[in-house]
């Protein structure tokens, strides 16, 4: 099951929202701001990361600029009880499962939450559509 960190005024959790419906994926939202993520959460979120804290913390965040803390310098123990305080720090949307996670919504990297055959079927038709193309040119 997909799990979607969001809030209502993000733009881009809204995409990815839509993006789910339109491709049938079954998912569970749930407002950061109402329902603060756990510190068990925080650390499963990390664990999926590829680029760590620096990865998960909106830099642009109101949050962000009234803090006085420096990212690369903060115990990870910390970090965790910074986001589960401050959970308007968190980039949104996240979009995970047990195994992948996406910070941010972007076009091209969601479509890893489709399941495989999708991916697959989804892969030969471009294939056979460029090579239609190609043949078309000749």
């Amino acid at each position: 099951m997909v799990t979607l960190f969001s809030s209502p005024s993000c733009t881009s959790c809204r995409k990815a929202k839509l993006w789910l419906e339109s491709h049938n994926i079954s998912y569970t939202e749930r407002d950061v701001n109402k329902v603060p993520l756990r510190a068990e959460e925080v650390k499963e979120i990390l664990r999926l990361t590829e680029d760590g804290t620096e990865e998960l913390i909106s830099k642009r965040s109101k949050v962000f600029s009234k803090l006085d803390f420096d990212i690369d310098t903060i115990s990870i123990n910390n970090f965790i009880q910074l986001i589960v305080e401050n959970p308007s720090l968190l980039k949104r949307p996240i979009i995970m499962d047990d195994r992948r996670m996406q910070v941010g919504y972007n076009d091209d990297e969601i479509r890893r939450f489709l399941p495989r055959d999708v991916r697959q079927r989804e892969l030969i038709r471009a294939t056979f559509r460029a090579d239609l193309e190609d043949r078309a040119k000749c």
